[in-house]
């Protein structure tokens, strides 16, 4: 696929089960960082998570329903096209998605698995998954680690692995992609209890980030792409004086030059922010989200934002400053706003 050029887009999932508009896109003010509205689309259920092809021209959803299916879009024109039907995962309620090795990846928090489904050399999506990797183990959390839930799935920096988060078993799960199929590699596991949600590389590509939801900490972990194994050394509130559970954590981001660290807790309407320093993490401050039950962060050319799913908005914030903390700049509505991808 020809390369797409710079064109200050974003692109916003939304839950329509709960009245979300289904695939938002947005033009992006390349001086403010500001978000203006350009349209929807309803094709699909619940594309709750996106993901953009490194070329910009291919727009990937999951549907996150208990049939549990991912769609792609043409996004190289002046609005997105689907490519094709919803291609079924095989597992129930794809939270998550990331490409790597020309297949894309689900992490299906209903089912607690990862599924690959190959991509065609013109980026359309296979009419089947390749292979899946089912999740086994529980946690102590009665009500929410009885069974395996991925929650979210991602290649490494070098290239070489596939990182898994499941909530359920309080474990990262290191696979290789072999023949279209998902192999573990290795299980590592976290505090019991912590309910690991998501992940996020230092950019030198040796440092590690979960955010933990059923505690609110950020796990901070060095990452050993030559074994390919996370080693946890030390966990960090999310807020200081939180309360012991229920905070419900989302989302973490790494700052581009890896200063800083940001974190959602939606039981709060917070952003919170550390300084990395070394192996560590020193809490700098927080700041309301601007809205109500921040799931999902992004960062992107010096702005950071929230997507706040139950106000019904997506926030920004400029953090060009030193300081790391977010400056709220602005917000657009777009009903059950639950991610957002730039491109």
């Amino acid at each position: 696929m020809a390369a797409v050029g710079r064109r200050h887009r974003a692109f916003i999932g939304s839950f329509t089960a709960a009245g979300g508009p289904g695939l938002v896109t947005a033009a992006v003010h390349p001086g403010t960082g500001a978000l203006a509205l350009t349209g929807s689309l309803g094709t699909v259920p619940d594309p709750a998570y996106l993901a953009l092809s490194p070329d910009g021209a291919m727009l990937y959803t999951v549907s996150e329903t208990a049939e549990g299916a991912v769609a792609a879009y043409r996004v190289d024109g002046d609005k997105p096209e689907p490519a094709g039907p919803p291609v079924p995962v095989g597992a129930a309620g794809p939270t998550h998605l990331a490409l790597h090795a020309g297949h894309l990846l689900t992490a299906n928090y209903g089912s607690g698995s990862v599924a690959a489904v190959p991509l065609r050399p013109d980026g359309t999506l296979a009419s089947e998954p390749s292979g899946l990797l089912q999740h086994t183990g529980s946690g102590p959390h009665d009500r929410r680690q009885r069974a395996p839930h991925a929650h979210q799935v991602q290649p490494d920096p070098s290239g070489r692995w596939i990182v898994s988060v499941d909530l359920g078993t309080d474990s990262v799960r290191v696979c290789t992609l072999e023949g279209g199929v998902p192999v573990l590699h290795r299980e590592i596991a976290l505090r019991p209890g912590s309910g690991p949600r998501h992940l996020a590389f230092h950019p030198d590509g040796e440092r590690a980030y979960v955010v933990n939801e059923l505690t609110p900490t950020v796990t901070v972990c060095r990452w050993d792409a030559a074994g390919g194994s996370l080693k946890p050394l030390a966990e960090v509130p999310v807020l200081p004086g939180a309360p012991a559970g229920d905070a419900y954590p989302s989302g973490v981001v790494v700052s581009p030059d890896g200063r800083f660290v940001w974190t959602a807790t939606r039981g709060e309407d917070v952003l919170s922010v550390f300084a990395v320093q070394g192996d560590g993490l020193r809490p700098a401050g927080t700041v309301p989200c601007g809205g109500h039950w921040p799931r999902a962060l992004a960062e992107h050319d010096g702005y950071l934002y929230c997507a706040n799913e139950r106000s019904g908005d997506v926030t920004w914030f400029d953090v060009r400053e030193g300081t790391g903390l977010p400056r709220y700049d602005g917000s657009v509505e777009v009903a059950a706003a639950s991610c957002v991808v730039f491109g």
